[in-house]
């Protein structure tokens, strides 16, 4: 053999090794977005609900080996992963439901991900800071504080709030769940950051391995004892509701040649439910104004209502002047309506005026402008009990539903999730739904146009629930609750002040230890 040819033939190890250490540095870039994936998989419906620990270890141990630009690049194409595998439906709405076209409804379902996906890439960045400290229960608090104050400033403020994909929700059936009446979502997303950064920790050897179990011992056994505490009381006989379900499709919801048929389907599956105490309608099942249908339907409709005992809540748009709300009422008492409060940021009402004004006309999207009915509003009654209303997406904010509950003895959701078509998006947010009823202490009754429809125990369990896609009713009985949870008498506000305490207290012990080599 040739000398020439033998170096040819030395030199392809030396190459292949090459691109391998190459790879190498790419390693956590390469691996983020199929991590984001698996983070989706902690939630409904797929309910791997210790996937998001595997994540968060992944992205705790990115965090300790990247720098400041490489974690947030990871950070980054992790948020791309996880919003375009656990948000993709929005897609759904803008072109199935919205009649955009593919182009368009494309382009701002990639908008909305790329968007999103800045948050986990800035949590990244900022806590490669967090992690420079020495002291090992700093590093893992200061970063799982990190995680959910980005998650707040999300899912709570910006563009008024989108807590989709929080990780707290994916632990409805851990032991996690325990503490949700206790700290809410924002408390346990804290913890179960906490056990995942401490595995990591455990497994460097930089935390001491018989305290780091009981530190997790704690947390986990003590989220499944909190599971059996009562933390409220019975304060009736049971209500016996109907839920109507009548599946009519977004295309043809708002058409007028369909506006009498969706009454009469409506009226025929109330008609045949006079013997419950409470019947309670979707979002927004009457496709026209209050004034619209008042005198020729609902009056009648109330009068056979209040003929068989029955309260008949229901959804429609109504107007006062120059201002829209989205609006719930027991037509018995038509002079008491709750208006939606919390809007649909690009669905209700228009933010970053003027530019997503223009953006929308250019794409032809038509869009509604309604008004936030204001924190105060007078809590409406069924069955003897007053309630709390959500309407939408309502449900999706704690705070909000907590802030209402002292006089309210169960919740009602009114939703209509036809937008999203056979998607992940219902599933999701029945898991938002569930996770109030557990914060609160309370029933949650669930009406939706077209899924997921049901009912939903203190406990966060789902009772009932019809399926995806079928005209129908569901009716059971529920029990109005009293008393308030320690979650529901503090709110988020005083949670974080509780974790951003605790944060500063281990950085002030750092200090200390500091000050005191110093002196040695």
């Amino acid at each position: 053999m040739q000398p020439q040819t033998l170096g040819v033939i030395k030199q392809f190890p030396n190459q292949n090794l090459a691109h391998m250490n190459q790879l190498l540095k790419w390693k956590w870039q390469l691996a983020s977005p199929l991590i984001g994936v698996l983070m989706t998989l902690a939630f409904a419906p797929y309910g791997f609900s210790y996937a998001a620990i595997l994540a968060l270890m992944f992205l705790y141990q990115s965090w300790l080996k990247l720098s400041v630009k490489q974690a947030v690049l990871s950070g980054y194409l992790l948020g791309l992963g996880l919003f375009g595998s656990g948000i993709w439906w929005i897609y759904v709405s803008v072109h199935d439901a919205g009649g955009a076209d593919p182009v368009s409804a494309v382009l701002l379902t990639l908008l909305a991900v790329a968007f999103f996906a800045v948050f986990p890439a800035l949590t990244a960045g900022l806590a490669v800071r967090v992690l420079k400290s020495r002291v090992v229960l700093l590093r893992i608090f200061a970063a799982a504080l990190l995680w959910v104050v980005i998650e707040y400033f999300r899912g709570y403020w910006l563009l008024n709030g989108f807590p989709w994909l929080q990780i707290a929700y994916s632990q409805l059936s851990t032991p996690l769940a325990g503490f949700a009446p206790l700290i809410g979502v924002y408390g346990i997303g804290f913890l179960l950051a906490i056990s995942a950064f401490s595995v990591v920790e455990i497994l460097r050897r930089k935390l001491m391995p018989w305290f780091g179990l009981a530190m997790l011992l704690v947390i986990w056994a003590g989220g499944s004892w909190l599971k059996t505490v009562q933390w409220t009381q019975a304060a009736g006989e049971p209500i016996k509701i109907t839920l109507v379900q009548g599946n009519v499709s977004q295309t043809q919801k708002w058409l007028p040649n369909q506006k009498l048929n969706t009454l009469q389907l409506y009226q025929s599956l109330t008609e045949q439910h006079w013997d419950s105490q409470v019947i309670i309608w979707p979002e927004t099942a009457i496709p026209a104004f209050l004034s619209q249908v008042k005198q020729f339907y609902l009056e009648p409709l109330a009068a056979s209502a209040r003929e068989h005992g029955v309260d008949l809540v229901v959804s429609l748009p109504s107007g006062e002047g120059k201002q829209y709300f989205n609006s719930v009422l027991n037509v018995s008492d038509m002079q008491t309506l709750y208006h939606k409060n919390h809007l649909l940021p690009f669905g209700e009402y228009l933010p970053l005026q003027p530019l997503s004004g223009w953006i929308l006309d250019l794409i032809e999207i038509p869009l509604g402008s309604f008004t936030a009915g204001g924190d105060k509003q007078p809590l409406l009654t069924a069955g003897g009990h007053h309630f709390v209303t959500t309407i939408c997406y309502e449900d999706a904010f704690g705070e909000l539903v907590a802030r209402q509950l002292a006089d309210a003895e169960y919740l009602v959701n009114v939703t209509n999730d036809a937008w999203f078509g056979d998607t992940s998006q219902p599933h999701q947010h029945m898991q938002m739904a569930q996770m109030r009823a557990l914060e609160t202490g309370r029933y949650l009754v669930r009406a939706t146009n077209t899924g997921t429809t049901g009912f939903v125990a203190p406990d966060g369990s789902i009772i009932q629930q019809a399926p995806l896609f079928s005209t129908t009713t569901l009716t059971d009985s529920i029990v109005p609750m009293t008393g308030l949870t320690p979650y529901a008498k503090w709110g988020d506000k005083t949670v974080f002040a509780v974790l951003i305490a605790l944060v500063l207290l281990l950085w002030g012990l750092q200090l200390g230890l500091v000050k005191l080599r110093e002196r040695d």
